[in-house]
Order: structure tokens, then sequence, then C-alpha cells
């Protein structure tokens, strides 16, 4: 079964898609700009600032599916600056610690100007 999930208090999906959509035990959370859920608004802060955001609104969005951030199997990570990956890098190991999920960074332009990080992800939490 196929449930597409879109849990309240995170921010509002810029196109046609879900936050997130649990196939099975499979959670796949769709790439997270810096966007603050209380104003829907584009944070343009420093890689740090944007990094800690995205992954909160992941971690919101996994909770809203009955998950956390140690379910997590894999993360895409994408930077408009590849030269940013050390200051990125040590916001995600705050989220991450010893539950360290595969990865894949890559370097990317951005259709929105000022954005500096996009990470989507899936994880794993069998149903109850």
């Amino acid at each position: 079964m196929i449930e597409r999930i879109n849990p309240p208090g995170v921010p509002i999906p810029r196109g046609p898609y879900s936050p997130a959509v649990r196939a099975g035990d499979f959670i796949y959370v769709a790439g997270q700009g810096p966007i603050d859920p209380a104003t829907d608004q584009m944070v343009l802060g420093d890689i740090r600032q944007q990094t800690r955001l995205v992954l909160s609104n992941i971690q919101r969005i996994l909770e809203g599916c009955g998950a956390g951030m140690a379910d997590v199997i894999k993360c895409s990570v994408f930077l408009s600056d590849g030269n940013e990956f050390g200051a990125m890098n040590e916001v995600y190991a705050e989220f991450f610690g010893q539950q360290k999920p595969a990865r894949t960074t890559v370097e990317a332009k951005f259709v929105a100007p000022g954005m500096k990080v996009e990470i989507d992800c899936v994880a794993y939490r069998p149903k109850a």
C-alpha cells in the first residue's frame, strides 16, 4: 500500500509532490530546502543555518510519519557550493550522531536564488 503523507507543521510543498510517501515499511521524504514552516519563507542564512533548518524539517516530517532520524537509511545532499561541504557536514553530524545513514553529496545549481542546500532521504520504519 502507498500512503502520501503531509504532516502538520512542515513546509508547504512548492509543487505537485508530497512531503513524504510511505510504501510498505519505507518512508521517502521529498527534497527539503531551507523553508521556515512558521512563515513558509526561505531562510537565506549561511550553510550551517540552512542545513539545520532543512534537517529540522526532515525530522518533523519523519515524526509525522511515526519515524525518527535513527530510522533514516539513505540521504542525498545537494549543495550549491561544494566548498561548504565541511560546514554542512558538521551540522549533519549533530542530527545523526552514531546512527549514520548511507549518503550521497553532490554540487548542484538550484532554481531558487540564495538556496545553499537541499536534502532528501529514505527511512525504514515497519508499521506497528
